[in-house]
């Protein structure tokens, strides 16, 4: 779909085969930006009042003005009250406006509001970009049916009008930025919604290496290199899988002395049953989307291609299944990681943060400024979080506070857990340096507990944690996204790096 630009000038309204849309505040007298005179305007109030619409945030009220207008299809978008303005709800109303026009229209026009903060116009085109282009969103991939499988019906273009010709400029940049962190979060939504029998690892190397740029190389390590790096907690939960792991090494390189040297890991868990402590058949069922957080960093190297970002960027992501085969590695087993350090396996269905023991310490050998790994770790996160909300932990305070921050330019929902040493003796392995999971069973902090286990081995480098568990995939439906993965912390990850 093309997204382009236009100022004042409206002669190129076609009316017929369009939809405007229109951003309105509640509370506060309507106005149809110069779109109806103000006899219309008052008349289309009228009938918006009688339908109960109060430009609360994400109602919507469509309405047919008379023929002679040129605006013959007219959509209210409510944003809510200025003082509680955020940017995600403007997000969300262009992804309402998108499927409120997707087969009705041929150009949806979508007028970019007066933001009551200092917001930029940049900023605000951003976000109407990404709610469009990710309300737009749907995998039909495997679908036979050639009616579902169209995604824009009759819609071909959106129109962004910039009532201000001064800030034309600022709108072009936003709708670029925009749609390259959509392309980044539907491209993660793309590979968690891929059934898991195609994308074992060796699919993950093919689509790895499509990732090669001029500024972006990718190195992968077969098994055989694993066994001889000494990366035993990998092959350790491969072991029940006949599909062989690989890890794979991203580096982008800035034009320039880079500003930064940061790392992104991501678990690859490209299908996860449990292994020989097996999932019951509902937690089972959605677990295609175990390698959300490889997935994640994935996006984000190319995305950072893209935005010619002034850092150096690496990527590390392990991918393996973990099945219940003859080889499987089993509870009570004891497995070296790359940086030596041993980990007792109490339960096998804890499996992420054993393979992510060996990214991360691969990760540390790279001298890099900062780490941050995104996972989906533990069930308790969802518990103590819901579907919401990421966790968030991390031993260093600044990279702490700088990604809240951006998470919060992102409009991505975070909270950060405290990483309590006090818990730490709960994880001391009986026979081997580190266990799994708690060794005192029952009730625990499962997400400190995880944090706590991944500390391990980051060497004290700045370090940040991502629990993803909650947050990777949805059941619902949002303006932005249909049920399946969703793509977060993406955009959070994109705004640290390119804060830096």
């Amino acid at each position: 779909m093309n997204l382009t630009i236009d100022s004042l000038d409206r002669s190129r309204f076609k009316g017929e085969r369009d939809t405007l849309a229109l951003f309105l505040w509640e509370g506060e007298k309507f106005t149809a930006e110069g779109w109806l005179d103000s006899k219309k305007e008052d008349s289309l109030e009228a009938a918006a009042k009688r339908e109960g619409f109060k430009a609360k945030a994400g109602e919507t009220f469509l309405s047919y003005p008379e023929k002679e207008e040129p605006v013959m299809r007219l959509l209210l978008i409510g944003l809510g009250k200025k003082k509680d303005a955020k940017i995600e709800t403007l997000r969300d109303g262009a992804g309402k406006a998108y499927k409120a026009s997707s087969k009705q229209s041929e150009t949806l026009w979508i007028d970019l509001p007066q933001w009551p903060e200092k917001i930029s116009a940049e900023a605000l085109a951003q976000a109407v970009t990404e709610g469009v282009l990710l309300g737009r969103y749907r995998y039909v991939k495997h679908k036979t049916d050639d009616e579902q499988k169209k995604k824009e019906f009759t819609l071909k273009k959106t129109v962004l009008v910039v009532e201000r010709p001064e800030e034309i400029d600022a709108a072009k940049r936003g709708i670029k930025r925009g749609d390259i962190y959509a392309q980044a979060i539907n491209f993660i939504r793309d590979l968690i919604n891929e059934p898991p029998s195609l994308k074992r690892p060796r699919e993950f190397a093919k689509i790895s290496k499509g990732l090669e740029s001029s500024r972006i190389k990718v190195r992968i390590y077969s098994k055989q290199e694993l066994e001889r790096m000494g990366m035993r907690s990998i092959l350790g939960v491969n072991a029940g899988s006949v599909h062989d792991p690989i890890f794979t090494h991203f580096i982008y390189k800035p034009k320039g002395a880079p500003k930064k040297r940061i790392g992104l890991v991501g678990k690859g868990i490209t299908f996860d049953s449990g292994g020989l402590n097996i999932k019951t058949g509902n937690h089972m069922s959605n677990m295609k989307m175990d390698m959300a957080g490889a997935a994640t960093i994935m996006a984000c190297l190319r995305a950072c291609d893209a935005l010619d970002v002034a850092s150096e960027i690496h990527g590390f992501a392990p991918f393996t299944e973990n099945m219940p085969g003859e080889n499987a590695y089993k509870p009570g087993d004891v497995i070296q990681a790359y940086n030596g350090k041993t980990i007792e396996i109490l339960n096998t269905d804890a499996e992420g943060r054993v393979v992510l023991a060996d990214a991360l310490s691969f990760a540390v050998k790279q001298n890099l400024d900062a780490i941050i790994d995104v996972a989906t770790l533990t069930g308790a996160v969802v518990v103590a979080l819901g579907d919401q909300i990421s966790g968030l932990l991390s031993n260093n305070e600044r990279l702490a506070r700088d990604l809240l921050e951006a998470s919060k330019r992102a409009g991505e929902k975070v909270w950060q857990l405290p990483l309590l040493p006090e818990y730490k003796e709960r994880i001391k392995g009986k026979v081997g340096d580190w266990a799994n999971i708690s060794t005192r069973g029952g009730a625990e902090p499962g997400s400190i507990i995880g944090g706590l286990f991944l500390e391990e081995f980051v060497d004290s480098k700045p370090w940040a944690h991502f629990d993803i568990a909650g947050t990777a995939w949805t059941d619902s439906e949002t303006p932005t996204c249909v049920p399946g993965g969703t793509g977060a912390i993406a955009r959070t990850l994109l705004e640290y790096i390119l804060a830096l």
